[in-house]
């Protein structure tokens, strides 16, 4: 619990990237150290977040076997299964965050070009919305929500005890989301290097010194680091453990 919020970590999936995008760690972490030839595996998380006043669905993962992201990533996601050995179904969620459009982020939020969770409105940053990803992810899961997107600047607080709040970089809309000093935080980092070193960037980050300025600051104001990749579901923050 944090804050009076229960947080379930949910993985979706696990593996490396595919071929379309492969790259060895050095170069999609300029300035990390890695073993020779270490191979980086991804763990693929979606949260739940079961809050005064409603369920939050923080991420929609990789999707099906079509989605945008299986050109790379391990479809098909888990997601639907993960859901029901926490006791939930689509229609028991009542608000999707998505951190950003990323394939691997977003593309579980339709399925066979419906909402995957038909109850539940969408939230997202106005600036991502604007910048919109890839054309995949605009057609085939933007387009789909509809009216069930809801669009938001900066810093809202969704439910009791849950906020989102803007952290560009990665992309120009990015967001994280606030429960106590636990951020779920999406690609603000994605490695543990950058856990070690946040001045450690990333190849595929849009602003890459924005992102380092983003990282440095959601890990001086974290307690707990709920990630998107990462294998641990929660880290504790290296700035607030240090004494």
């Amino acid at each position: 619990m944090f804050a009076g919020v229960e947080v379930v970590p949910l993985c979706d999936g696990v593996g490396p990237m595919g071929e379309a995008i492969r790259r060895p760690l050095p170069e999609l972490f300029p300035g990390g150290e890695f073993a020779e030839d270490e191979e980086w595996v991804l763990h693929f998380h979606c949260h739940l977040l079961r809050a005064p006043g409603g369920t939050v669905l923080v991420d929609t993962g990789i999707g099906g076997v079509e989605s945008p992201a299986s050109a790379w990533a391990p479809v098909p996601g888990k997601l639907i299964g993960e859901l029901a050995t926490a006791g939930l179904g689509p229609d028991d969620v009542d608000i999707v965050v998505l951190t950003h459009l990323h394939s691997d982020h977003a593309s579980g939020a339709v399925q066979n070009g419906e909402p995957a969770f038909p109850n539940a409105r969408y939230v997202i940053q106005q600036a991502e919305l604007d910048w919109q990803g890839s054309g995949l992810v605009r057609d085939r899961v933007i387009r789909p929500l509809g009216d069930q997107l809801q669009m938001v600047h900066g810093k809202v607080e969704l439910l009791p005890g849950v906020k989102v709040a803007l952290a560009p970089g990665h992309t120009p809309g990015h967001q994280v989301v606030e429960v106590g000093d636990l951020i779920i935080s999406g690609d603000v980092l994605l490695h543990a290097v950058q856990l070690a070193d946040p001045s450690i960037g990333y190849l595929w980050d849009e602003d890459r010194e924005l992102a380092t300025k983003t990282r440095h600051a959601v890990l001086d104001r974290a307690g707990t680091l709920a990630t998107g990749h990462l294998p641990e579901p929660f880290t504790p923050s290296p700035r607030r453990a240090a004494p």
